[in-house]
């Protein structure tokens, strides 16, 4: 492990969302995920430093020191281990990317620029749910029925787990009974775009037809070797076929995927496929629901089923329901420094690892849940040994696990909790993933976060269903916070501004409106009447949160990118008062992000004239301003015709590329007695370096581009990028016309000052 790490945080990994915001905007890191757990190829417990999902990608982050891969420092057993840990991680599919402590400090805007070139300046990053477990799936058992009455029959449930948000189903009877029938005419009724997916030509041909037969009025493609049809509304496909071509497909192409033969479902293609696409419904097909392997199909499909929102999955009985208290401390975290996602470490140890905190959440124990498996989550190992050693001067059962035991004591110990040897278990960042306990009843919440991902995550590990558990009990530690570093409740997570002590937070449908009429008669539910707490106690809480405030609202960066207008003005016009930001969130006292909403950006783009840009009409502008191009010299029409020649398939051009191309373009018209340029240009003058060329090429042609949005110099990587959304949408009909006009452009302008 490397030396600059802590179970729960580390100055690098701060220093890392830091940089991460100023990139993409301090809103977006609330979409890194620290400490990721996953498996390597060996079934080992890993974690990544962070992930991230970008669109239907996952990127795996890795922060290290220098130490970290030099065989000469290290062992060559960590040697390799890293290896198999990154290798691990390409296997599953994830780009990865590393940087070193060393040049975040060092080199901070070198970071920023291969994170745009890595991840993308207009990068579409999205929430993972890991932290909520897979749907049950559901089967329907029609092999004692007949044919037409099985049909109907198996429509009805299907129908009725929709209704119920399920969103994956198995249906199983006897071969020659009809189930692609009952299928297709089950896709048919939900109306959307259908997935057919068989292991063999036989059975893709014989889906086909029946599609045909059934369903006439939409159009039905193959998918297969010699026949690829990927746009019809029904695509008829082989496994094989569709898993090696996934990238051809959007992961929400498809409404309803249907995976025949289901009980082939553990192969790695169908696990790709199954994993890869997102439709509103998945039906599995099967006559042999029992596999030769003693594999259950239900535990299959349940693996590779969708994730359902907290909310659902309780209504629907997958989770239990939650109940909560907030317990008030005296401790003032409101000069705690924080960043887009998570407090400083050291500033949190100091503020929390105090006596009279950690004796509350004793006594808290003592008089509220006394002899109740109960899981803490604490900020540091510090703070979890100290709160377990002060309940096990209590004599109560109980212990602190962290990253740092050997993974036999850490096991011994999560087994005696499981077991209900220990009562009390205190964790850090251990137990957010990759271990849950059934019989976990209560959760105390004692490690403050801003995280909704950690704090959601933190939850998850307690609402497992287990017998004779009724709900979950959560205890949240309020400290005194401002408005902006507050972390998260249970009243944040879940948008409640009413709280009564031992309330239900998230239940069954009705549960909580059936309890808000007790309280308003000054009753307690039944459920909570063993709590010592008063049926009148009631307190408003604030659930602002700056996080969903700007998750909807445009940040200064992108209102830079969203007008025709240099950023200097926007910047210059936010100084004036000129521009009043709708959202200005303090991350310290030097450093803010400001956010506008969308009308604001409107209101002042009318107001001041400016044009409003966005990725539908950036590539238009973009061919406007080309034929519209004003030439005081001849630099534009060259530098677009330079970018042409050398740009890679991403719309990057090394700048030395554009600097020989310009060398090359003006000598050329000097041996050949031609017009070089205007006498005051150093490209008519002669005699310049590659840097005065290249000082030149950005501050004059390339500056109005940029103040476009149209361009981006990145300086430590020493090129110049068309801005994806424009160049990935120019056909090569277009790059032609495009040189043509340039060629244009560059006679009438020579023919102007000859």
């Amino acid at each position: 492990m490397s030396t600059y790490r802590s179970a729960s945080g580390s100055i690098a990994e701060d220093l890392f969302i830091e940089l991460f915001a100023d990139t993409f905007g301090a809103e977006k890191a609330g979409y890194l995920y620290s400490q990721y757990p996953f498996y390597d190829i060996y079934q080992n417990a890993r974690f990544a430093d962070f992930v991230l999902e970008n669109g239907s990608y996952r990127i795996a982050i890795e922060i290290d020191d220098e130490a970290s891969h030099n065989r000469t420092i290290i062992s060559q057993d960590k040697f390799y281990d890293d290896l198999l840990k990154q290798n691990s991680m390409v296997h599953l599919g994830w780009a990865v990317f590393r940087w070193a402590v060393r040049q975040m400090q060092k080199q901070p805007e070198t970071v920023k620029d291969e994170l745009r070139v890595f991840l993308g300046d207009a990068a579409h990053f999205k929430e993972i749910d890991d932290y909520l477990p897979t749907q049950r799936a559901r089967s329907l058992n029609a092999e004692q029925l007949e044919l037409r009455e099985y049909q109907e029959d198996a429509l009805k449930a299907l129908e009725a787990m929709r209704k119920a948000h399920e969103t994956i189903a198995l249906l199983y009877h006897a071969t020659g009974t009809g189930k692609t029938v009952t299928a297709v005419m089950d896709a048919k009724r939900c109306g959307g775009r259908v997935l057919f997916v068989a292991h063999t030509m036989e059975l893709v041909n014989q889906a086909y037809r029946t599609f045909c037969d059934l369903w006439p009025e939409v159009s039905v493609g193959k998918y297969v070797d010699h026949m690829k049809e990927p746009d019809a509304y029904v695509v008829c496909g082989s496994i094989q076929s569709i898993a090696l071509h996934t990238d051809e497909f959007k992961e929400n192409d498809f409404d309803y995927v249907i995976i025949d033969e289901a009980h082939h479902a553990s192969a790695d293609t169908y696990q790709k496929v199954l994993a890869y696409f997102k439709p509103k419904f998945t039906l599995g097909l099967t006559a042999t629901p029992e596999r030769a392997d003693d594999v259950n199909i239900l535990e299959i499909f349940k693996n590779t089923a969708h994730k359902l929102d907290i909310q659902t999955a309780v209504e629907i009985g997958a989770l239990v329901p939650v109940r909560g208290i907030r317990i008030h401390t005296n401790i003032d975290m409101t000069k705690v420094r924080f960043n887009s996602v998570q407090y400083n470490i050291r500033d949190l140890d100091v503020k929390i690892c105090v006596t009279e905190r950690n004796q509350l959440i004793l006594d808290t124990w003592l008089n509220y849940v006394k002899d109740k498996r109960t899981v803490i989550f604490c900020a540091s190992v510090k703070h979890a040994e100290q709160i377990a050693e002060m309940f096990h001067a209590a004599d109560i059962p109980s212990a602190a696990v962290s990253g740092s035991m050997k993974t036999s004591e850490r096991n011994e110990i999560l087994s005696k909790f499981a077991t209900g040897e220990i009562k009390v278990l205190c964790a850090c960042d251990l137990l957010n993933e990759g271990w849950d306990c059934p019989q976990t009843e209560v959760l105390f919440m004692a490690r403050p976060t801003m995280s909704k991902v950690l704090y959601t995550q933190q939850l998850g590990r307690g609402m497992r269903l287990s017998e004779g558990k009724d709900y979950l009990m959560v205890f949240d530690f309020v400290d005194n916070a401002s408005q902006y570093n507050t972390p998260y409740s249970l009243h944040r997570l879940f948008r409640l501004k009413d709280y009564h002590p031992g309330e239900t937070v998230v239940g069954k449908s009705g549960q909580r409106k059936a309890e808000e009429d007790l309280y308003r008669k000054g009753e307690k539910p039944d459920a909570v009447i063993d709590y010592p707490v008063n049926a009148s106690d009631y307190e408003l809480v604030d659930i602002f949160s700056w996080q969903e405030e700007a998750a909807g609202m445009i940040s200064q960066m992108e209102f830079v990118r969203r007008v025709d207008v240099q950023t200097e003005t926007v910047e210059r016009y936010v100084r004036e008062g000129k521009l009043i930001p709708d959202l200005i969130v303090p991350m310290s006292e030097h450093r803010v992000f400001k956010y506008f909403k969308e009308e604001t950006l409107q209101s002042y783009a009318e107001q001041y004239g400016w044009k409003l840009i966005d990725d539908n009409n950036r590539k238009e502008l973009f061919l406007k301003m080309v034929k519209q191009m004003d030439m005081s010299y001849s630099y534009k029409p060259v530098l677009l015709k330079a970018i042409l020649r050398y740009a890679n398939k991403s719309g990057r051009v090394k700048i030395s590329d554009i600097v020989t191309y310009f060398r090359e373009f003006y000598e050329r018209r000097r041996s050949e007695g031609k017009t070089v340029e205007k006498s005051n240009s150093i490209f008519c003058k002669g005699g310049y370096t590659d840097k005065e060329a290249e000082r030149n090429i950005l501050s004059n042609p390339f500056k109005r581009f940029e103040d476009m949005n149209m361009m981006r110099h990145t300086k430590t990587l020493g090129i110049i990028e068309v801005d994806s959304t424009v160049w990935r949408k120019l056909s090569d009909e277009e790059k032609t016309r495009i040189e043509a006009v340039c060629d244009e452009k560059l006679d009438q302008y020579y023919r102007r000052i000859g």
